[in-house]
């Protein structure tokens, strides 16, 4: 089986920024490889598994009410990557803000992401 084409890149990452949008956490998980890792902020110990992204959406997006929407097209590739520009808006030590983020995941050939990295720090928080 081949890689994604960057059409399916695309569309899998739109949807997972519709889905951290909705809340939907079950929907997120199913967009992710039984392996697979993600690393959010980079700079932290990746989350390794299935199991252990769930426990991570439920702790954060899970507890939180959040909205997301890209801020700019995916950039796709023709082995299975993309990036996208996306913005949060969340609720930051009781202030309403927005947080600038960039993703960058990795598909495996059935589609499914195989590792994700969110660029993000305090200062890409912006007040609302």
């Amino acid at each position: 089986m081949a890689l994604p084409t960057p059409q399916q890149v695309q569309a899998s990452m739109q949807r997972y920024v519709e889905l951290v949008d909705a809340g939907d956490i079950d929907g997120i998980l199913a967009l992710y490889a039984e392996d697979a890792t993600v690393e959010d902020p980079v700079g932290q110990a990746p989350f390794r598994g299935i199991g252990a992204i769930g426990e991570f959406y439920r702790q954060g997006l899970g507890r939180m009410k959040v909205s997301a929407a890209l801020t700019g097209p995916v950039r796709a590739t023709h082995n299975g990557c993309g990036a996208m520009p996306f913005r949060v808006d969340l609720t930051w030590d009781g202030r309403a803000c927005s947080l600038q983020v960039i993703d960058v995941m990795e598909f495996d050939e059935q589609g499914l992401i195989r590792s994700m990295k969110a660029f993000w720090s305090e200062v890409n928080l912006e007040p609302r």
